[in-house]
């Protein structure tokens, strides 16, 4: 019994893309695609390392056109990468990706599950990755998905032989999903996972290959494809007025924070799937041959498929609750099944199949958008039968509180009931991300509870079951409390309702540079997660460091208000580093956390609560030059960690470059990836380069070799060559090369110490071919590879200078990393001469 509950919470998890999006109303082509769904029981699960690693036309191709109930398995939430639509790096973008993942499934039909496997990076070998990971815990997660999904299926994106040829974390997630195929079954492997689910053995592994695994398209033409399958995966879905393709392309496209939005395509299209491990199938089309797929796969089944199948096969898509008694009694079949994991499944299948048949509409929907732990909140019921069924709503119970509300309402033929309940938070635990509860390590998220590990999301923390009777047969459908609320220019809107902090509290900047020994004024603003907060708050900080005053009081009345307090923070006189962490009292509790919240289009908005603290640094630097202008690319904090040390940053328009705009400036700085990413700049360019040559001094800050907006002759005065080269060891040593170099001596002395401390990686996408004229600076290399001598190469070009850097910075600054910012200091200060003179500190 204790496993089948909670496969009904692990089910419930799966199936829902996202409980912030408009509730599913869905077409009689829907349900009819969901019925053909439905008389499937196949399952492919999908095995990857990242957000957009996984193959959305074959998780497509089996979703729609097999019927298979598919699911990707990424390994990361790809917290390492870039983040092209906003500011939000690390944790943040992890959930950001996580949710264009499940947006991505909403479209493909696939469902989503994760490891606790942190990306920390760029890897270049397997063996750099499965340590960082830790082998062992992340081999237990995916064994743990195979045991919960049970797929008869498995496909790996990459190929476990070729470690060192692809991405690390790519190569480690088919070398464990190898390991995995073999553990789910072993009885001695993780054996504490069987007190909740059994062993399972899949039947058959593969490798989705393509012709880029063989170096070319010729190359895979005269491949050996005895043990590969093959399917034509552009196939059209009448009832969608779509090809698979074009959901495909629609669903990668949800990949917005990394840049995948892209046309639709369409038209025949073969994918290969390479054997790997199993029962080689008979029928080389049929990735599931010789699996019995239909309902006799259960004992008990046979006549459930019988009346399900005849459904089907007379559907009716003008009046679909002609099917109503028929799935009813398909519905009492199916909770007698003695196999409890396909139980779930299909008891969550037929419910929103009969609940759509009969045009119910069913909606909690609280008054406000949070609440907090043990509080009441207010949740407006709703429901709604849209058809001639006979159909009573004969009671109502809240999930948290296990209150029951007892109702005996007949619902009438499209007359719409409303009541409300008072529900209580009956918990401790807020619904914000889990995987950020506690903090991890570099490369794995701690979780504690094993039954959260692999969840897309937090599970719902209040939800109403409406407990219904349809012809006199009882069903429950379990609706999550939602905050649905509308505004003039974007109309209708669904949020999660959420439970948050009593009082949440951060600062403005997440790291505090103090070039020199005078105090700053440091605001901590103060929000209530609920009404009449009355308490105080003080500042947690290092011990040579002093905050005054030791504390405030804060009293806030309204819930969702904030209040900011000054606090005064003196850095001591030596170079030193430590962290700020604001500690707010209320009664006997104490609250150190912060409150983020994403909100884009594309994705429900999300809450993330993080640890609150600002790293302080007392930094011994030096300036020459004062105003910056800054030209944005895909989004970093440059500008503010500049700013931090005394820079008057300006931001700069592209449209408005021309031959005057840039002469102000001592500097030009121009942002990550903004020739891949800025239109303008195509036109723009040689408005910069002439600055240049009229003494500016420019400093281009990485990008990749593709899709550039300027010609490559015209990234650079000279010759510049972009590549794949990078260090993604932030411990690899640095040699200076030009040690006799002004960058590396005006106005700050740069040593080898200067590299101590770097986060994540030293740098990406390095040059590795450059004009005579350009200085190399520094050499650097990954264990086992050639030196790269193109991470900052510096040209003088008529009377300024150019200079380009795959250092990077952009993380490292705002990581208060104080070399980082000595060297950046000095890139703005090459040809100048006055130093802008600051109080030297104490050796």
């Amino acid at each position: 019994m204790r496993k089948y509950i909670l496969f009904i919470l692990v089910i419930c998890a799966f199936t829902s893309t996202s409980t912030a999006q408009k509730p599913s109303k869905l077409s009689s082509n829907q349900i009819y695609e969901k019925l053909q769904k439905l008389n499937f029981l196949g399952s492919a699960l999908y095995i990857a390392a990242h957000p957009d690693d996984e193959n959305t036309r074959l998780i497509s191709y089996l979703s729609n056109n097999v019927k298979a109930r598919t699911a990707y398995l990424s390994l990361t939430r790809g917290d390492g990468g870039q983040n092209l639509i906003g500011p939000e790096i690390r944790e943040q973008l992890g959930v950001i990706r996580t949710q264009e993942l499940l947006a991505a499934r909403g479209i493909d039909g696939g469902q989503q599950l994760f490891t606790r496997a942190n990306d920390f990076g760029y890897s270049k070998h397997p063996d750099e990755t499965l340590d960082i990971w830790n082998k062992d815990e992340v081999l237990s997660d995916v064994v743990w998905a195979i045991r919960k999904f049970k797929p008869d299926v498995i496909i790996n994106r990459f190929d476990h032989r070729t470690p060192g040829r692809t991405h690390g974390h790519h190569t480690a997630s088919a070398m464990l999903s190898m390991e995995a195929f073999d553990l789910a079954g072993d009885k001695t492997a993780y054996a504490s996972q069987l007190s909740d689910y059994e062993t399972w053995q899949p039947t058959r592994l593969f490798f989705n290959t393509s012709w880029w695994f063989y170096g070319s398209r010729e190359n895979f033409e005269k491949a050996d494809k005895s043990k590969m399958l093959n399917f034509d995966i552009g196939v059209y879905y009448p009832l969608k007025g779509l090809s698979n393709n074009e959901l495909a392309s629609m669903a990668s496209s949800q990949h917005l924070c990394q840049g995948f939005g892209r046309l639709t395509t369409r038209g025949s299209q073969e994918e290969y799937v390479e054997f790997l491990k199993g029962d080689f199938p008979e029928d080389k089309s049929n990735i599931f041959s010789g699996i019995d797929t239909s309902w006799n796969r259960l004992k008990g089944g046979k006549t459930i498929g019988t009346i399900l199948t005849s459904i089907e096969k007379n559907f009716n898509f003008v009046n679909p609750a002609e099917h109503l008694p028929k799935l009813m009694e398909a519905y009492g079949m199916i909770q007698k099944l003695e196999d409890a994991h396909w139980k779930a499944i299909k008891l969550t299948e037929i419910e929103l199949i009969i609940q759509a048949c009969a045009g119910l509409y069913l909606e909690a929907s609280a008054a406000e958008s949070s609440g907090t732990p043990r509080a009441n909140v207010t949740v407006n019921i709703e429901a709604l039968n849209r058809s001639n069924a006979n159909i009573k709503l004969t009671s109502v119970t809240s999930t948290s509180d296990k209150k029951t509300t007892s109702k005996a309402l007949s619902l009438q033929p499209n007359t719409k009931e409303n009541f409300e309940l008072v529900v209580n938070l009956a918990t401790d635990d807020y619904s914000a991300p889990y995987w950020l509860f506690e903090k991890g390590t570099l490369g794995m998220y701690k979780v504690a509870d094993q039954h959260l590990r692999g969840l897309p999301e937090t599970p719902r923390p209040a939800k109403i079951k409406f407990n219904l009777e349809i012809d006199g047969k009882s069903i429950t459908i379990t609706k999550p409390v939602v905050y649905r609320h509308s505004k003039p220019d974007k109309g209708e809107l669904y949020q999660p309702f959420e439970i948050l902090p009593a009082v949440t509290a951060n600062f403005k900047d997440k790291v505090l540079i103090f070039s020199t020994k005078d105090a700053k004024e440091i605001p901590v603003t103060v929000k209530a997660g609920t009404a009449n907060i009355d308490g105080y708050v003080s500042i947690k900080h290092p011990y040579s460091w002093k905050v005054y005053p030791a504390k405030q009081k804060v009293v806030i009345t309204q819930k969702g208000d904030e209040v900011t307090l000054m606090f005064t923070v003196i850095p001591p006189a030596t170079q030193s580093e430590g962290v700020l962490t604001p500690e707010v009292f209320i009664g006997d509790k104490k609250y150190t956390q912060e409150l983020n919240e994403i909100d884009y289009d594309h994705i429900p908005k999300q809450s993330v609560l993080l640890p609150s603290e600002t790293k302080v640094v007392r930094l011994n630097i030096q300036k020459s030059g004062q105003y910056i202008g800054y030209i944005q690319g895909a989004g970093d904090a440059i500008p503010e960690s500049l700013q931090q040390i005394g820079y008057d940053v300006t931001i700069i328009d592209p449209s408005t470059i021309d031959a005057i705009t840039l002469e102000k400036f001592d500097a030009v700085v121009i942002g990550i990836r903004a020739y891949n990413t800025v239109d303008e700049l195509k036109f723009k360019q040689k408005y910069i380069l002439e600055y240049v040559k009229n003494g500016g001094n420019v400093i281009v800050q990485y990008n990749t070799n593709r899709r550039l907006k300027v010609e490559n002759d015209m990234l650079a005065p000279y010759k510049l060559q972009l590549s794949r080269d990078r260090v993604t060891d932030e411990f690899a040593a640095v040699e200076i090369i030009a040690k006799d170099h002004s960058i590396v001596n005006f106005p700050n002395k740069i040593e080898a110490t200067d590299f101590e401390g770097w986060v994540q990686e030293r740098g990406l996408y390095f040059p590795n071919d450059w004009a005579p004229e350009f200085t190399p600076i520094l050499s650097m290399n990954d264990k086992g590879e050639t030196p790269k001598t193109g991470s900052l190469l510096v040209a003088k070009y008529g009377k300024g200078n150019y200079i380009y850097t795959g250092l990077s910075f952009f993380r490292e600054l705002p990581a208060g990393v104080p070399g980082a910012y000595k060297l950046f200091t000095n890139m703005i200060s090459v040809g100048k001469t006055q130093i802008i003179t600051q109080p030297q500190l104490k050796n």
